[in-house]
């Protein structure tokens, strides 16, 4: 198949970066900061997916090694206003989502939360015991203000670095270190509020793993989904969106982790995944069920339940 040159022009899906601000009655937010990192937050309690913040450049990761970066890790949490967690979970161990989670959950006090690969990176750091949990898919643990329950997703095709981390790593090492491990989708309940959320790291699907879940809102991995035929799009929307009655989403993993934060945000060239194409088939899903969609605003806090 021909790849065209370039990447999608941000400035096309102008409209649908319109998710709904969080304002001074909102007593959970979440902020997105980039690729799958997402802050949840009540004032009081708070988790993170990912914190993936280093970003290292295409060239290091193809050709050297990769190690967190604790300027820009510390920077981009204190942007964030974050200080305490009640947890980071890596939606999986691949480098551009978990390359900083163990590194996060250190500075903030948070417990890891993942399968037997993110503890890996957990033990790697140094983090002790009780500061990782490791969790097999369908189990909830509760810390903080949360209910947190991870399912098995799997990993939208092609997965580069397959297979399972079956030792600690120690970074600076080869990106191809950090393989995938266990691939979640996310389900958060809110105890205070009851308020539910659903989150897909990766554009993968079991089928009927999410049969009777339900989650008011869905942010919603698309990274490499743009690649794949549009029967795969539909059935990927099926299994999330439609599986837990969702009436929102926003769309996630769409922003070329190669870019550091403090440039501005682009999409990933059509090489690697076609947003416009994405867009085109989900906008349409979204109509078809009455659902609201989105793109999210770097940095600002969201109330998708408003």
């Amino acid at each position: 198949m021909r790849v065209r040159a370039g990447r999608p022009d941000l400035r096309d899906h102008g409209r649908w970066f319109d998710a709904p601000a969080a304002t001074a009655d909102s007593t959970l937010t979440v902020t997105w900061a980039g690729v799958t990192t997402l802050l949840i937050d009540d004032g009081s309690s708070a988790v993170l997916t990912d914190g993936f913040f280093s970003r290292p450049g295409l060239l290091q990761v193809a050709l050297g090694r990769v190690a967190p970066s604790p300027p820009r890790v510390d920077g981009c949490l204190s942007r964030l206003r974050v200080d305490r967690l009640d947890a980071v979970l890596p939606v999986h161990t691949h480098f551009d989502h978990a390359l900083d989670s163990a590194l996060v959950a250190d500075r903030t006090g948070a417990v890891l939360v993942g399968g037997a690969s993110a503890a890996h990176l957990g033990r790697g750091h140094g983090l002790p015991e009780n500061r990782v949990h490791t969790v097999v898919s369908g189990d909830t643990v509760t810390l903080g203000a949360y209910d947190l329950t991870l399912v098995d997703s799997g990993h939208c095709p092609p997965d580069r670095f397959p297979g399972a981390i079956e030792r600690p790593v120690t970074p600076p090492v080869r990106a191809s270190a950090y393989r995938c491990g266990e691939a979640w989708s996310l389900l958060l309940r809110h105890r205070p509020t009851a308020r539910t959320l659903l989150i897909v790291g990766s554009a993968g699907f079991v089928p009927g793993a999410l049969s009777g879940r339900h989650a008011d809102a869905v942010y919603l991995g698309v990274g490499q989904l743009g690649r794949q035929p549009e029967s795969y799009l539909r059935e990927y929307w099926t299994e999330t969106v439609r599986a837990v009655g969702a009436r929102r989403v926003v769309l996630i993993h769409w922003d070329d982790f190669f870019r550091p934060l403090h440039e501005p945000l682009r999409a990933l060239p059509y090489v690697a995944d076609d947003l416009d194409a994405t867009m085109r088939v989900l906008t349409g899903l979204a109509d078809e069920d009455g659902v609201a969609l989105h793109l999210p605003v770097l940095w600002q806090s969201d109330d998708p339940w408003r």
